[in-house]
Formats: structure tokens, C-alpha cells, sequence
């Protein structure tokens, strides 16, 4: 884990290092939505599942639409590279000068996993990096300007789907799938209207196909549940992407996490517009198998 770290820390030192001769600093957030692979999904006649290019545009247009302003709002300008072409199965964040970016990669989309939900979660994972807030991924210098992966994940459960998402859209979603049991239970447990409990139900089952993704990638023989969540818990900060179940885990408790989230979040506060313990809160936590308190 150490040697892991420092391997990290070495990365980010020499990206915030590198600055072309015209001036214009870009900061690469050097790891993915998914750890770095060699999976390619090109475009194909005979793609089954993932995502239509429509569908891939048409989630971008929300997040755009939403964030753009958002973004604005703090002197900086998004741009959405729509990689469709690109059969690269990963999304990633950086920053170019007042430019924040997001590279979404068609690869990804076309999985045979990928659904247009859990796309919606990966656009919305890499949003995190730029606006999730504490806590930061770290480089030599301090902490960077990327909220970590763990953050990332957080927010997009927490934040960004609950803003792209729409009631009717949700209850039909509700409607038409098979909703797991113990999300759905949890769901009614914590909200007090059936539009918020769509919401949340929605939001655990995106996480659900990001962690299948996770699951198919590391080709892991265990299938991750709502009901299994990791039991490790680390000592100190972990910037890295968890492992499969505590990602989960860490979708799921974003969309239990009963807030008020007109509040901004912080970058130095984790306690700020989030649910913690500090805050005297039991649900919608962080999973300690990555933070640390």
C-alpha cells in the first residue's frame, strides 16, 4: 500500500510539474474512472449492450447543461471531449488553465455492461474529481485539486445523479426494472416520499452496473451486494480506487445520505453537506474501507 502511494504521489509531482512552453498548465488526473487496462470496445455492427451514440450524447447534453454553470460560477470552463470514436474503456478528469475537463470515451459506453444509468454515474465520478470537494487526492506540493476516487464516487451518488435525474424518469425506471431488495428496503426505510425513494433506488442500482464493470475488469469470481459491505478499514486516507465492493458501498451510502444539498461542499471540510459521524449521522456515510474519519 505504501509503495503504491508513493508510486502515485511520484506520478502527480511530475504532472504538476509538466507545463508546455506556451504556458498553459494541464493537470492529469493520471487514473481513470477505471484502473488503467488494455479492454477495447470499437464501434461494431455487432455490438450487444452498452450504449447508442445518442444515448452517449444525450447524457453529456445533461451534464453540460447542468454543470457548465455550476462550473462558470468558480471561473472555470467545461468541456466535454466526446470521444465516441475512441474504443479506450475509461473515463478520466484534468485540468488545462481555467479549462475543466472531462474525456469520455465511447469504448466505455459500448460496453456490453454499461447502461445509460450507469454512464450517467462515470460522467457524473469524473464531474466529482473537479467539485466533490474534501477530501483531496495528494501529490508532493499538498493536496491536489482532484477530489480522490473514493470522493469521486461519493458525489456522484450524493450530488450530481440527484441533479440529473428527473422524478418521472425515475418513478418509470422504478417501474420497469428489477429493484434489489435490501436497496429498496433502505430506500423506503429513509425517505418519506415515493419520489425521493425512486430517486434513491435509482441511484443504488446505477452504482450496482459501475461495480459489475469493476467486477468484470478484475475478473473477480464474488458478486458484489448491497448486503456484503467491506469489512476492511484502513488507517489512514486511501486516494486510490477502492476495491469493488467498497465502491459500491460507497455509491449506495451516497444515495441514503439524507442532506441538505443546496449546501456547498467544501474543499478542506468533509464534514460539510455530506453525512458523517461528526455530524451525528448513522446513514449515508463514507465507507471507512477508504476514509478515514
Amino acid at each position: 500500500m505504501i509503495h503504491s502511494r508513493l508510486s502515485g504521489l511520484v506520478a502527480a509531482a511530475a504532472l504538476v510539474l509538466y507545463a508546455p512552453l506556451s504556458g498553459t498548465k494541464t493537470q492529469v488526473l493520471c487514473k481513470g474512472f477505471l484502473p488503467e487496462n488494455d479492454l477495447k470496445r470499437p464501434i461494431s455492427v455487432f455490438q450487444v449492450g452498452g450504449l447508442t451514440q445518442a444515448d452517449f450524447n444525450d447524457v453529456l447534453d445533461q451534464i453540460q447543461a447542468f454543470y457548465a454553470p455550476v462550473i462558470q460560477a468558480k471561473g472555470g470552463t467545461l468541456r466535454i471531449n466526446r470521444l465516441w470514436t475512441d474504443d479506450t474503456v475509461n473515463a478520466s478528469a484534468e485540468r488545462s488553465g481555467s479549462t475543466w475537463v472531462l474525456n469520455m470515451y465511447g469504448g466505455l459506453a459500448r460496453h456490453e455492461i454499461m447502461t445509460k444509468d450507469g454512464f450517467t454515474m462515470v460522467a457524473c465520478h469524473e464531474t466529482g474529481h473537479h467539485l466533490g470537494g474534501a477530501p483531496k487526492g495528494e501529490s508532493w506540493f499538498g493536496p491536489s485539486w482532484a477530489s480522490n476516487e473514493g470522493e469521486a464516487d461519493y458525489f456522484a451518488s450524493l450530488r450530481c445523479m440527484r441533479n440529473i435525474f428527473n422524478d418521472a424518469d425515475n418513478a418509470r425506471f422504478v417501474q420497469d426494472n428489477t429493484i434489489d431488495p435490501v436497496a429498496k428496503q433502505k430506500c423506503e426505510e429513509l425517505y418519506t416520499t415515493q419520489a425521493e425513494e425512486n430517486l434513491c433506488m435509482r441511484e443504488a442500482m446505477a452504482g450496482m452496473v459501475g461495480a459489475l464493470m469493476f467486477k468484470a475488469l478484475h475478473k473477480e469470481s464474488v458478486t458484489p451486494r448491497f448486503d456484503t459491505p467491506d469489512t476492511h478499514v484502513v488507517s489512514q486516507m486511501d486516494d486510490d480506487h477502492p476495491a469493488t465492493q467498497c465502491r459500491l458501498d460507497t455509491y449506495y451510502q451516497g444515495s441514503l445520505c439524507v442532506h441538505n444539498r443546496s449546501t456547498e461542499l467544501s474543499d478542506s471540510d468533509p464534514n460539510v453537506g455530506t453525512c458523517t459521524a461528526a455530524n451525528g449521522q448513522h446513514d449515508g456515510l463514507r465507507p471507512l474501507c477508504w476514509f478515514k474519519p
